[in-house]
Formats: structure tokens, C-alpha cells, sequence
């Protein structure tokens, strides 16, 4: 969500030999750099086995028909003694293609009811092991028949999902068929009759490990029967009998462990099977509420017989007491039993059973994610969990990774995770033991630690941590995988690591972009969680001005335009939109925004995605809307397609909507707003009124932008009449006096300037003729009131003692200094038209104190040194001859001190602009 190789070259007289270093096959993979300039047929045979031996059946099948050679190595049979066929779509056609090579077939791992299905097809009749998972749909009649086609199988493993549609027939076919059984271990059937369990008994004299988990119901006493059974588990197993099975089951003869974590057993079975048991070394009973809250913590480890494990004790400690006395005082005692050299055979059966257990039973707790496990998860759980990562059992392995990416989740859908428990792992050296997962060739370990460094990473230190341990490198990497889930959670992980815009430039760096983006043109569209992932990752980067570069430069543009038409998935829809947004979002920083819109069916696509029923597609189609209407022949094209209708509609329809919503549908109507003909036209459709409301919304962000938005229609007479009709002046004189905001407050004032500049004479009726209304607006008592409040509002910039005294010395320092005190940095964003300006420097000249001074603030925004359009309106104000006009403000002895200082810093930043640009 390929892999990482490094070749080492030797020089001088070897130099034709290719010698590949042991790092390189560890990482299982190759890349570019290792394959130039090797001739792969020369390499010595077991090197190419070897090589062979790290890719998936597929790959492994298409390299053996590349030349003869291949074909050759790529048949030997210790190549096909395994496969694991869960990453892919395995049918039977698959299975008749590999059937010459599975001769010698021994383990196989497949996923759902299809894939067993074509087992059949394999003609593996040699198989021992087959272990399954998703095997929901599995019905009695495929595991009947795959068992009476492979009578030498030894071990049976389905889960840890629910097997649904297993019954005890199919349990008495592989009694039947498979007299060799050693292991089986089924996950959620619904019932184990007796007459199976006892079938086991008869026929299945070899029958040492068996798991009957998440069952509604077993026949306890049945279970009584099979003497050979060493290691029992009937974790998560409702409605067994207590009294029955201890009574039975403490007269197995060779029972050495037995699991009943997550049932209801109490503290008297549980004495009583420790106590009366004649081998039972250890009892494990993990999450078990009755017995934990009849326990009483003082005799907690005063238990006759053998081990108890819970979660009220010290699992590692527990484990320990298995061993001799040098492993009491070791940290992690699995670890310790892994670096054993000279072990006993029994008590090894005995930890691997207890890994096995521990992992099916931790996953399923953290799957539950109960607040109650806190304790347990930070004092010893996270340990567990990271020790498990270092099992021998490479189905442990994946568990564990599994139970960490779920255990740290508090709310997935607003990808929240408990900090505290990310940072167990985080000490407990967890990072890197799950990068060396997620650099293995196999690919579930790959996906699994790629999901669990994916869901850490949400925490900032976390994040930290794997890009200093390289893990960006590695997820890049296994974004490029053909596997679809290695690929999704990889892509997942630099989502996560995206947010900030710390690593943002090291995921440009180790090509996470391009690979991202190749995601989107390799994968169907309904593949949708990849999808979600692969787009939400380029929005984040598309938020950095250089990566937005990258982005496009790899084909991101056409990639999310194309998912933005096509794709049905409503979380693939947000994050396309968003992505486009964000890489349109830089203005005349790059060409991006203009890209976009050149696109073909890009602007057609986000104004769809206006009326999706999802509010967040909405939401970040509004915004993307926004962001490319500051390009001129975009907010044509936007209108063109209907992008008014669609987003004055989506006004209209947002007043109970989230805040993000309202602020992006006022924000693209403002955007659009800035043509003449747009603005005309939003004004018939209706759309002044819900921007009325939306400037009356208590969230800055909403009001602010609903008052820009007023503003740029507010120029046209038409528009200015429907806001005086619609009961818009309360609210923007409201704004203009009390908005936290100074943009708000500034962007009110000047709508309002525009509507009582004198354009609008007499009285106005009020509301739509269409309502028959009778009532009427007096503008000049109107007007002069709210004229008021824009002279209170430019006032507040106004200190007496610092204006009279530039004033007084014409000193440029006292302007910088009054310049630098009233700036509003926001307003330099803000770009006029010449039509704009030139009624700004109209007011200049009008016989208004006030419209003298709001104009002379306006245009000192406008032109104030560093703005992004500065340079822009300077030039305006040179062509309509301003220079003249404010010269004349400036001077004039009428004119209020505000006015005649703002005049005179407008015409400094008008002399500055000259300079710059001769």
C-alpha cells in the first residue's frame, strides 16, 4: 500500500558476476536499479529459486514463461509446496492453469467461497494444510468435497470469520475422509452435534489441536471423547454447560491447554479444571466477565495445577512459570523462547498453541474496542501484541498487526485513534517491528502491517517515527504492488502521513505521488476503498504548492477529473473533488487551476457533484467550484454549465448544513460573482437571499464569506435593490459594526457603500412583488443610517494623536507606521475590476465625508505593498487617473483627517508600485 532490493556489484576481475546480497533477498522484491544491467539467465539456479520463492503464484507463473530457462526453475517443486492464493480472484480456471505445477502442493491459504470452489481444480492430492479466511459463503458441500479429494490432510483452519453455512456434516465428511487430521480449528459454526465431535473421536485417532470458536452452540460432553486432543479451545463459544464439561473434560488424558476466553465460565469451573485435570498445564481465559468478577484478586495466583492466563495477571510472568527459573525475571518471555536453542518439543507445541490463541482472542477484543480494556491494553495488551509480531507463525504475525491497527481506533469514521495506546507501540520499538512486516515478501503480513502503520500514523509523534525509520519509503513502495490490498492500506498510510505538511515533501520524494496516482488509472472503479485512499492521499499533497506540481505533472489531473465523471462511490466522489480543489488553490502560483478547467468534463463533472445526496461530496465539489472560479475563462465555463443554477440551488438547500458547506456555496457564488454577467445572474435565480442568511451565521468563516459574496453583487443596481428587498441591509450593518471579523467588517461596509452611493433614490419596496407586498424602504433614512456604521466602522482604524501628527510632518515613516497599523492582511487577496476601481476613485470626488473616506481605506488595502494583487490595481488606478484625484483628497481642506491620510498613503504605495515595476 514493490519492493525494496539492493545488488551488490563486484569489480575487477569478477566483474562480469553478479552477486546478490543477503539483504536483497530478505526484502523479497526487486526494483529497477537491481535489474540494470543483469543477465538474469546466468545467475546460478538456487539464487533464481530463491528469487522465485518471493513472488506470489502469478507473478511467479508469468516470470516461468519468459524463457526457457524460467520455465524450467520456475516448475521445481519446492517452489509449489505452498501458495497462498488470498490476495487474488482465484477461480477455477485459475486453479486447471497451476494444476501441472501442484503436484507437489502441501499448504494453501485461499479466501471466500470461490476460491474453494476451485481447490478441487488444483488436483493437489498430496495437500496437508489448508487454512481459509472470509469463508462466510463456504458451504458444507465445498468443504465435504475438498476433503474427500484430499484424504492426507492434517490441518484444517477456517477463520476467524464466522462460518455461516458449515455444519456438523461437513465436520463428519472430514472425519470421514481425513483419518490424518492433527489440527482443525473452525470459526462460527453455528453447532457441533455430538455424532461430529464423536466421528473425530473414532476416525481421527491423530486429532491434537482443536478449536471450536465463536459457536452457538457445542455438545460438551461429546468433547469428552476425544482422548487424543492435547490443546482445546472454545473461545467466544456460547451456552456451554459448565458443570458438564468440567466434569468430562478434566478426564482427557493428554489435555495440555484449553482456551476459554471470551464465554461466560466461572471461577468454580475454573478450579475445579485446574485442580482435577490430569495434564492441563495451561488454562487461558482472556475477557471472561463472570470469572473475572467473581475473582477475587488476593488468590489470583494461588490456583492449584496449572497456568491461568486473564487479563487480571501478569500474562508474561504467567507464561514464564512454564520454563526453568532463568526466564522469571525476562521482559518478554516468548521472545526469550524463541532464542532458546536446545528446546523441548512438548513445551513448544504448548507456547505456539499459546500464540495462536492469543492472537485470535486479542483481535477479536480489540475488534470490540471496549473503553473498559484500557488498563489491560497499556500495562501489558500493547506488549503482547508487539511480542506476537516477532512470532514463528506467520498467520500469528498477521493477527497481531491486524489487532494493532484495530485496537487503536476510537472512531473510524473520523479517523481517531487513542493516543495513549499508539504510544505504547511507539515505546514498546512497535514501528519498527511492523516496517520489517511491511518489508516482507509476504503479502498479508505487507497488508496488515501497512494497515496498522497506516491507522498509528493518524498520531503525530507516530507519524514522526515512521518517516525517521523510512517508513514513507516503504509505503511508496508497496503502493506500487499488483496486490490490491497491500496496495490500498499503503496508500491509506501516506493518506495518514499526508495530513500534515511535514512529510508531504518526502512522500514527493520517494515517488508516492506518481504512484498514487498510478493506483487510479490500474485499478477498476468499483474497487472503492483503494480508490478512497489513493485520492484522499493526492488532496492532502495537492494542498502543497510544489506537490500540487508533482501531482499534475503525473497525470493527477486527468486521473481525479476521470473519477470525478465516473466513479459511483460517494467517498471516491469528496476526495476527488477535494483533490481538485486543493491543486486548484494556488492561484497564479501554477497553472493548475486553468488545467483543470481544460480538462474535459471537469467543470461539468463538480457541477454534478453539486446535487450528489452526500453532503460531503457537496461540499468539496462547492469548494473545488470556488477555487477555480478565480481563473477568468473558468467562471465563464462554470456558468456555461450551469454552475449558477447548481449553486445557487445549493445555497438555497444549505441552512441546516454543515459549516464547511455553507462557507464553500457562499464562497464559488462569490467567486463566480466577480463577472458582470454571473452576477446579473445569480441576482434572478434567486440567489441574494440565502447569502442574506448565511451573513447572519454566528461562524466567521460562513459570514465572512456570504458578506464577500454581497459585496460583488452589490455593485450592480439590480443586485443592490434585491438586498435592500430582501432585508439584507440589518444584517450587513450587524456585520460591519460586530463581526470579530475585520474582512468581514470591511467586505459589509463596502456592499453597503455601493448600495447607498446614490444609484438607488426614494423609496424601495419591500419583498418580492410576487408576495404583494405594500410595504416601502425610505433609502435616504436608510442610507444615512447605515452609511453611519461605515463611518464607525473606518473610524475604529482612526487614532487622533498618530493622524494629526503624520499630518503635521509628512514624515513616510509616520504613513508606514499608520499603514502598517490598519492593514488588513486578508484584504491583499481581494482583486478589483477597473469598473470597481473606478468607482472607488468616483467617490473620491463625491461631496461625502464618509464615501471619501470608506474609498480612500478601500483602495489602501488594495494597494498595499506585498498584496497579491497590488501591483494589479496600481495600474488601474494609474489608467483612471487617480494619482490627480487623490493628490486633490489629499489636500483638500474639507476632506476629514482620515480621508486626507489615506489618500496620501495610497499615492506613497502608488509611487512604490512605479518604482518596483520600472
Amino acid at each position: 500500500m514493490t519492493r525494496r532490493v539492493r545488488q551488490k556489484c563486484s569489480h575487477g576481475k569478477d566483474k562480469d558476476k553478479t552477486n546478490i546480497s543477503l539483504e536483497t533477498l530478505d526484502s523479497g522484491c526487486l526494483n529497477s536499479a537491481t535489474t540494470c544491467g543483469v543477465d538474469w539467465t546466468t545467475l546460478p539456479d538456487d539464487t533464481v529459486i530463491q528469487l522465485f520463492s518471493y513472488l506470489n503464484y502469478r507473478d511467479r507463473a508469468s516470470l516461468s514463461s519468459t524463457c526457457r530457462t524460467f520455465r524450467l526453475l520456475g516448475s521445481s517443486l519446492c517452489l509449489w509446496d505452498s501458495l497462498d492464493l488470498r490476495p487474488h480472484n482465484f477461480d477455477t480456471a485459475a486453479a486447471v492453469s497451476l494444476s501441472s505445477r501442484c503436484k507437489n502442493l502441501q499448504r494453501l491459504k485461499f479466501h471466500a467461497a470461490g476460491s474453494a470452489d476451485a481447490i478441487v481444480s488444483l488436483q493437489a492430492r498430496a495437500l496437508r494444510e489448508i487454512s481459509g479466511d472470509f469463508c462466510r459463503d463456504i458451504t458444507d458441500a465445498a468443504l465435504s468435497v475438498i476433503a474427500a479429494r484430499h484424504e492426507m490432510l492434517e490441518s484444517v483452519h477456517l477463520g476467524p470469520e464466522p462460518c455461516e453455512r458449515i455444519s456438523s456434516d461437513a465436520i463428519k465428511a472430514l472425519a470421514y475422509c481425513c483419518p490424518r487430521l492433527r489440527s482443525l480449528w473452525l470459526s462460527g459454526v453455528r453447532e457441533v452435534c455430538g455424532d461430529a465431535i464423536n466421528a473425530l473421536a473414532k476416525h481421527c485417532r491423530q486429532l491434537k489441536d482443536v478449536g471450536f470458536v465463536e459457536s452457538e452452540n457445542i455438545d460438551e460432553v461429546a468433547l469428552g471423547n476425544m482422548n487424543s486432543v492435547k490443546l482445546l479451545s472454545v473461545a467466544g463459544t456460547r451456552n456451554l454447560k459448565w458443570g458438564s464439561a468440567v466434569q468430562v473434560w478434566s478426564r482427557l488424558p493428554h489435555l495440555v491447554g484449553l482456551d476459554v476466553s471470551r464465554t461466560d465460565v466461572n471461577q468454580s469451573a475454573i478450579t475445579r479444571l485446574l485442580s482435577s485435570s490430569q495434564n492441563l498445564k495451561v488454562l487461558v481465559a482472556l475477557n471472561c466477565p463472570v470469572f473475572e468478577g467473581e475473582l477475587d484478586s488476593n488468590t489470583m495466583h494461588n490456583q492449584k495445577g496449572g497456568i491461568l492466563l486473564t487479563f487480571l495477571g501478569d500474562i508474561f510472568k504467567g507464561v514464564a512459570s512454564l520454563f526453568a527459573d532463568n526466564s522469571k525475571n525476562v521482559r518478554d518471555v516468548f521472545q526469550y523462547w524463541r532464542r532458546l536453542k536446545n528446546r523441548d518439543k512438548n513445551l513448544d507445541e504448548t507456547v505456539v498453541w499459546i500464540e495462536w490463541v492469543f492472537s485470535h482472542s486479542l483481535l477479536r477484543i480489540a475488534e470490540n474496542n471496549l473503553k473498559e480494556f484500557d488498563d489491560f491494553w497499556l500495562t501489558q495488551g500493547a506488549a503482547v501484541l508487539l511480542s506476537l509480531l516477532e512470532s514463528p507463525q506467520e498467520e500469528v504475525r498477521e493477527r497481531a498487526a491486524t489487532a494493532v491497527a484495530t485496537f487503536v481506533v476510537i472512531d473510524d469514521e473520523n479517523a481517531t485513534v487513542d493516543c495513549q495506546r499508539a504510544e505504547a507501540i511507539l515505546r514498546g520499538d512497535g514501528i519498527r517491528l511492523l516496517l520489517n512486516l511491511a518489508r516482507s515478501c509476504q503479502e498479508g503480513l505487507q497488508s496488515e502491517a501497512a494497515k496498522a502503520i497506516a491507522n498509528l500514523s493518524i498520531d503525530s509523534k507516530v507519524a514522526k517515527a515512521v518517516a525517521e525509520s523510512g517508513g514513507i519509503n516503504i509505503l511508496a513502495n508497496l503502493a506500487k504492488s499488483m496486490n490490491r490490498l497491500v496496495a490500498e492500506e499503503a496508500a491509506g498510510g501516506l493518506w495518514n502521513l499526508s495530513v500534515g505538511d511535514e512529510h508531504k515533501g518526502a512522500i514527493a520524494k520517494a515517488g508516492g505521488i506518481k504512484a498514487l496516482v498510478d493506483l487510479i488509472f490500474k485499478w477498476p472503479s468499483n474497487t472503492d476503498g483503494l480508490l478512497e485512499r489513493a485520492t484522499g492521499a493526492l488532496a492532502n499533497l495537492g494542498a502543497d504548492e510544489k506537490c500540487s506540481m508533482d501531482v499534475a505533472a503525473a497525470g493527477g489531473v486527468h486521473a481525479l477529473v476521470m473519477l470525478a465523471r465516473t466513479c459511483k462511490f460517494e467517498g471516491v466522489q469528496e476526495q476527488a473533488a477535494r483533490a481538485l480543489a486543493n491543486l486548484a488553490a494556488h492561484g497564479d502560483s501554477n497553472s493548475n487551476n486553468a488545467t483543470i478547467g481544460q480538462e474535459a468534463g471537469a467543470l461539468e463533472a463538480l457541477v454534478q457533484l453539486t446535487y450528489s445526496l452526500n453532503e460531503g461530496v457537496r461540499q468539496e465539489a462547492a469548494g473545488a467550484l470556488w477555487n477555480l472560479s478565480f481563473d477568468d475563462k473558468n467562471r465563464e465555463a462554470i456558468a456555461a454549465t450551469g454552475g449558477v443554477e447548481a449553486l445557487v440551488a445549493l445555497a438555497q438547500s444549505s441552512s441546516s448544513a454543515s459549516q464547511g458547506l455553507q462557507e464553500r456555496a457562499a464562497g464559488a457564488l462569490w467567486g463566480l460573482s466577480v463577472s458582470e454577467t454571473n452576477s446579473i445572474a445569480i441576482g434572478r435565480q434567486g440567489g441574494i437571499a440565502p447569502l442574506i442568511a448565511l451573513a447572519q451565521s454566528d461562524i466567521v468563516d460562513v459570514h465572512e464569506t456570504a458578506a464577500g459574496a454581497l459585496w460583488n453583487l452589490a455593485f450592480y443596481r439590480g443586485n443592490a435593490l434585491r438586498i435592500v428587498q430582501d432585508g439584507g441591509v440589518q444584517p450587513l450593518v450587524h456585520l460591519c459594526s460586530s463581526s470579530i471579523s475585520k474582512m468581514a467588517r470591511f467586505m459589509a461596509a463596502l456592499a453597503l457603500v455601493y448600495m447607498f452611493d446614490g444609484r438607488i433614490d426614494g423609496a424601495v419596496p419591500m419583498g418580492h412583488s410576487s408576495q404583494g407586498s405594500s410595504k416601502t424602504l425610505n433609502m435616504d433614512g436608510f442610507g444615512r443610517m447605515a452609511l453611519k456604521h461605515v463611518e464607525e466602522f473606518v473610524i475604529s482604524f482612526y487614532d487622533p494623536q498618530t493622524f494629526y501628527t503624520a499630518a503635521a510632518s509628512l514624515v513616510p515613516t509616520a504613513l508606514a507606521q499608520i499603514a502598517e497599523a490598519i492593514r488588513i492582511p486578508e484584504a491583499g487577496h481581494l482583486r478589483c475590476s477597473g469598473a470597481e476601481i473606478d468607482r472607488f476613485v468616483r467617490m473620491l470626488r463625491d461631496p461625502s465625508s464618509i464615501l471619501k473616506s470608506c474609498s480612500a481605506f478601500a483602495l489602501l488595502q488594495f494597494t498595499m505593498p506585498g498584496g497579491r494583487h497590488a501591483m494589479h490595481h496600481s495600474g488601474l488606478l494609474q489608467n483612471a487617473g487617480a494619482p490627480r484625484v487623490l493628490r486633490a483628497a489629499a489636500a483638500a481642506s474639507t476632506a476629514p483627517i482620515q480621508a486626507k491620510i489615506f489618500a496620501k498613503i495610497v499615492l506613497r504605495n502608488l509611487e512604490h508600485h512605479h518604482e518596483v515595476s520600472s
